[in-house]
């Protein structure tokens, strides 16, 4: 067993209560995948086969238009947070976005067959889907929520808090896309936030 499925084991026995016996029963199904800058946990039109947990890394989750070729930043993803397009991994349908690697990332991962096949056959790895889907659920509303609620400024504050370091670690402009502000109006949160 390598590091990263020591770090998967930590983080799912503090997500979902899962015990040694749990882990030891799935261990097998977790594989590591190291993703290169600028590569693709998952593509736009194809179906997500594939449910991760960020080992070491950040991705951002965008839309690309198809009338203006823009790219929304919609998510981002970094250390210890599960990766999926969790509507397509559930209904087997093509995803909407793209799943991109903003640094050299190293994930674990499970493939859709084998955790179904953990749900059928493990009353706790049940209770980690559930839990699953209620996490993905919150993050949906909690997206939608920031648009509606909260001004530009509490929304970067948000993302710096889930995020830390992230400043330092992708460009601006992915920031500003995802916040749906200027580079110029980012530059202006980040100057009062910082006086």
């Amino acid at each position: 067993m390598n590091e990263h499925h020591e770090a998967l084991k930590l983080h799912l026995k503090d997500f979902a209560g899962l015990t040694e016996k749990d882990m030891n029963n799935a261990i097998t199904y977790w594989r590591t995948r190291k993703i290169p800058k600028g590569d693709f946990f998952n593509m736009q039109n194809v179906v997500c086969n594939d449910l991760g947990l960020v080992v070491k890394g950040i991705f951002r989750i965008y839309y690309n238009d198809p009338e203006t070729d823009e790219q929304k930043n919609i998510f981002f993803i970094s250390e210890n947070q599960f990766i999926v397009s969790f509507r397509s991994f559930i209904t087997r349908y093509p995803c909407y976005y793209y799943i991109e690697a903003m640094e050299d990332a190293e994930i674990v991962y499970i493939n859709y067959k084998d955790l179904n096949a953990l749900y059928d056959t493990h009353p706790n790895w049940s209770k980690f889907g559930r839990l699953l889907a209620e996490l993905f659920f919150n993050y949906s509303q909690a997206r939608t929520e920031e648009f509606l609620f909260n001004s530009h400024e509490e929304r970067y504050i948000k993302l710096t808090e889930e995020h830390p370091n992230i400043i330092n670690r992708i460009p601006a402009y992915h920031i500003s896309s995802y916040l749906g502000i200027t580079n110029p109006s980012l530059s202006r949160i980040r100057k009062r936030i910082n006086l």
